[in-house]
């Protein structure tokens, strides 16, 4: 009766969502196929583009052996006419029709008489071929065979491409694993390789530069500083990678916010002068003693401090600003200066992120002082952002726990 038919249809579609087993829910959709089209046996060929043939991947228990994996021709079989035509065919009669594969009978030890295929199509495009072989008592078979087949084809169809999801996903899971021990492998073998010359290259320079006539210190300027641009890199690379693989520490005492702050941006202020940029602090009357490795904050202000004044032209201002927030000291740098395009804001804190080509050509940089800085803000349980308009100047703002140990146990939400 065609109400069974519509009910088995639908509870194999059902079986769809609910299949673990994907070799199983497969099987069972040969077995409806069988059933509801009066058909002895059925099988699923899937197109390999490699080959441009196809293969059988999902043949019934008793024929696995004999042809699971054997490649059928496009040319010259009837399963891959279907496949090239894209359209249902009816063979009533193979030994009338020139079209069937005899080869699969003589492996499989069967007898074809009667055939019907459908293509198995994935948006459109043919992927595979769902074949049901000899109809019961000699009958043909009809348009509703192929309706019936039809639905089981795109059944079959959506669990095979979500097998093949899966599996890519499983694949590129243990890839990104290995690409990230293999990142993390090189970065500490390169960090540990590197800090030793690039030590020495310093030492020396700094020494001949004081040996030496005035004559090479532009010439040893340049080593000096292109040495400790490395180092920096180095350092930038190995904070990050320590963070994320969990090998960073703290060496906590209650430090200064309003010292750190004085300190770091005297450190900044030859680089300002020479950019023309006006350096400028606002600092609250409250202590501003927080719980934390005052030398990572330190590293993290500088590198904000920095951004600020490579990205503000000449005349313009950078303002540090450190205030009490419930729990919290709060410690905005801001700037007058180039902004931060809209688009570019979610993603300014990633490793090797540059904000628009241009304006990495004309300033130079790699991408890692932001990310350093919140690298090293995060480690403390804080927080921090960016709010920017492109042509008017950029806030980063960072919080830190005054105490981080209560402030982890607590759990309180930030205050802004």
């Amino acid at each position: 009766m065609a109400s069974d038919r519509i009910n088995r249809l639908l509870e194999v579609s059902r079986g769809l969502s609910a299949a673990g087993d994907m070799e199983k829910y497969l099987q069972s959709i040969l077995s409806a196929a069988t059933e509801l089209t009066g058909s002895e046996t059925a099988s699923i060929l899937e197109f390999d583009e490699a080959a441009r043939e196809l293969r059988f991947s999902v043949v019934p228990w008793f024929h696995r052996d004999a042809i699971q994996g054997v490649k059928v021709p496009l040319d010259g079989s009837a399963a891959g006419w279907v496949f090239m035509q894209g359209k249902p065919v009816i063979i009533n009669d193979v030994g009338v029709d020139a079209r069937h594969f005899r080869t699969i009978d003589l492996l499989s030890k069967f007898t074809t008489k009667s055939l019907l295929g459908v293509p198995m199509l994935l948006h459109g495009t043919p992927i595979g071929v769902f074949e049901a072989l000899n109809k019961a008592n000699s009958a043909h078979y009809t348009e509703e065979d192929v309706t019936i087949l039809e639905t089981l084809a795109s059944l079959a169809s959506a669990a095979l491409q979500a097998d093949r999801l899966e599996r890519r996903l499983q694949g590129s899971a243990s890839e990104i694993t290995e690409l990230d021990r293999l990142k993390s492998e090189f970065i500490a073998i390169t960090s540990h390789e590197l800090r030793t010359p690039l030590g020495l290259i310093l030492g020396h320079a700094t020494f001949l530069r004081e040996m030496l006539g005035k004559d090479y210190h532009e010439q040893l300027d340049a080593i000096i500083r292109n040495a400790a641009r490395l180092k920096e890199i180095i350092e930038s690379l190995s904070s990050v990678d320590n963070y994320q693989s969990g090998v960073a520490r703290l060496r906590q005492r209650k430090v200064s916010m309003a010292r750190i702050v004085e300190d770091v941006l005297a450190s900044f202020q030859s680089m300002a002068d020479e950019k023309g940029v006006k350096l400028k602090m606002d600092l609250s009357k409250h202590d501003l003693l927080v719980d934390a490795d005052g030398s990572k904050i330190a590293i993290a202000l500088s590198n904000l401090i920095k951004n600020a004044i490579m990205f503000t032209d000449k005349g313009g201002q950078v303002l540090v600003k450190a205030e009490l927030s419930p729990g919290y000291v709060k410690v905005s740098v801001i700037d007058n200066g180039l902004g931060i395009p809209a688009h570019d804001l979610p993603r300014v804190f990633e490793r090797f992120f540059q904000v628009e080509s241009h304006l990495t050509r004309r300033h130079g940089g790699m991408g890692l002082g932001l990310s350093v800085a919140k690298v090293m803000i995060e480690m403390h349980g804080g927080r921090i952002w960016v709010e920017s308009v492109e042509g008017k100047g950029s806030n980063f703002t960072f919080l830190l726990p005054v105490d981080l140990q209560s402030a982890a146990q607590a759990e309180q939400p930030f205050h802004f």
